[in-house]
C-alpha cells in the first residue's frame, strides 16, 4: 500500500501562491481588454452580458479557489463583484466603451452561479481540480 505524503506548510504555501497567480493573471486579462476601445465579439443582441457572465464566473470561482469552504467562497463573490465595479468604472474613461450596471449584474449573477456550482456539485469541483497531466519526473 502507497503511502501518501502530508502536505507541508512551505507546499501548501506554494499551492496558494499558484492559486492567487492565477486569480491575478486572470483578473490583468480583463482589466487589459476592458482597456480597448473595442472589443471583437458578435453582434448579438446582449452579447456582452454572456461574456461578462462566463469571465466573471471563472474569476470568482479562480478567487473562490485559495481558501476552503463557504467563507472562499463568499471571498469570491465579493472579490468578483468588487472587480467587476472597478472595471466598469475603469471602462467609463475608455474611449468607445461605457460604464453599464447591467454589466456588473452579469458580472455578479455569473459569479455567484459558478461559485455555487464549484462549492455545491462536488462531481463539478473534482472536474475543475482533475491534473490534467502528471508532474512524475521521467526514470
Amino acid at each position: 500500500m502507497a503511502e501518501t505524503a502530508t502536505p507541508t506548510p512551505a507546499s501548501v504555501r506554494d499551492g496558494l501562491g499558484r492559486r492567487w497567480f492565477w486569480a491575478g493573471l486572470f483578473a490583468a486579462t480583463i482589466f487589459l481588454a476592458s482597456s480597448r476601445g473595442r472589443v471583437a465579439a458578435p453582434d448579438i443582441t446582449h452579447s456582452d452580458k454572456y461574456g461578462h457572465f462566463l469571465i466573471y464566473g471563472l474569476l470568482g470561482t479562480l478567487i473562490c479557489r485559495t481558501g476552503h469552504g463557504w467563507r472562499a467562497g463568499l471571498l469570491g463573490l465579493i472579490a468578483a463583484s468588487l472587480y467587476g465595479v472597478s472595471d466598469e468604472w475603469h471602462q467609463s474613461f475608455v474611449p468607445g466603451r461605457s460604464c453599464e450596471v447591467w454589466d456588473w449584474v452579469a458580472d455578479t449573477s455569473g459569479a455567484a452561479l459558478a461559485i455555487s456550482l464549484y462549492l455545491g456539485v462536488a462531481w463539478y469541483r473534482r472536474l475543475l481540480e482533475a491534473t490534467l497531466w502528471s508532474r512524475r519526473k521521467p526514470a
